[in-house]
């Protein structure tokens, strides 16, 4: 994706290319009450639906795990997460709107039942969802105006990385004016055309990779972004029995592959099912790709960051009116006082 006019008609490509200053200028407020909270826990649950959830909470605990950090983190769902006994968890809700009804119902749920350690992570001031928390954090990139969420996405991912991080006695802030380099470098390195061929005319678009939010949120971005079906295939997934229902027509995207997993992909998916594999990576490796920057442990940004770029150029490249899907809405669920 380049600075032309082609991409920035659309504003989800302005949006993406907003993300590396965000990261580069990205601040913690006072977060004092939340981190006494998780540390007098041990136990911090992160909630939301859809992009609000799947990368920024599954990327703090990759990184907490990653990193040895003595905390537990867990995610879910609203609705599954009012079935689940929260009482000795810290829990943020993240919801771009802050009317998102599944993270309201049970912040009103779990206020009923007495909890005192309820946090919202929201895009706006003074939502519903603020007055359900007893505090709430706005984010300072602004609303999107595309319905695909982006740089929302990757600044709740900080949020919550550098709250990890302050967990530690640690922060990740000396590292952003790098990460925003090397994010604008993967959003604007070119595409091979070819690669973009073989997407678009994917009859399925397959990420795999590890569970780190990264392959499943651009699964999610797949469908909003180029009408097409979509997968994430976690871990080993992609050599264990999926292949029965594979096309010679659909791609594999794999997402900074284990070097010792590379042949056993060949061997299974392109010779078995004969089709393509694109690798998203650091280094060049046996199937055709893009070579990113690498950021060390804040990684998956980049990662995030080279599947929006190809996305884009599929989306464009099949004529697709990248701010409007036909029936996704911006706000998924929204809550209603009727």
């Amino acid at each position: 994706m380049n600075f032309v006019e082609k991409y920035l008609r659309f504003e989800l490509a302005k949006e993406m290319l907003q993300t590396p200053n965000i990261a580069r200028n990205f601040r913690l407020d006072d977060v004092s009450r939340a981190l006494q909270a998780i540390q007098a826990s041990g136990k911090l649950f992160l909630t939301g639906e859809g992009s609000s959830r799947i990368f920024p909470a599954k990327n703090a605990i990759y990184t907490a795990l990653t990193s040895g950090l003595d905390l537990q983190i867990v995610t879910e769902g609203g609705r599954q997460a009012a079935e689940y006994d929260l009482a000795d968890y810290v829990v943020f809700a993240a919801s771009n709107s802050g009317s998102t009804k599944e993270a309201i119902s049970l912040l009103d749920q779990l206020t009923k039942a007495g909890h005192k350690n309820l946090f919202g992570l929201t895009a706006r001031e003074e939502t519903t969802l603020a007055s359900y928390a007893n505090e709430t954090f706005v984010l300072k990139c602004g609303w999107e105006q595309a319905v695909a969420a982006t740089k929302s996405v990757a600044e709740q991912a900080l949020f919550y990385q550098e709250l990890v991080a302050q967990l530690q006695g640690e922060s990740i802030l000396s590292q952003l004016p790098a990460l925003g380099d090397a994010i604008e470098k993967a959003l604007t390195i070119e595409i091979d055309p070819e690669v973009t061929k073989a997407i678009a005319g994917a009859g399925t678009i397959y990420f795999a990779g590890r569970n780190d939010g990264v392959g499943e949120e651009l699964a999610l971005k797949t469908n909003e972004i180029t009408r097409k079906k979509s997968d994430f295939l976690e871990g080993t997934y992609a050599v264990h029995g999926i292949e029965e229902v594979m096309d010679a027509d659909d791609v594999v995207v794999v997402i900074n592959p284990f070097e010792a997993e590379l042949e056993k992909l060949k061997e299974t998916l392109v010779d078995g099912v004969g089709l393509t594999i694109v690798t998203i990576s650091t280094a060049e490796s046996i199937f055709p790709g893009i070579v990113i920057p690498d950021a060390g442990s804040l990684q998956n940004y980049v990662d995030l960051a080279a599947g929006w770029n190809i996305l884009i150029e599929v989306g464009i490249s099949l004529g697709i009116d990248l701010d409007k899907a036909e029936r996704a809405r911006k706000v998924g669920n929204e809550f209603t006082t009727d």
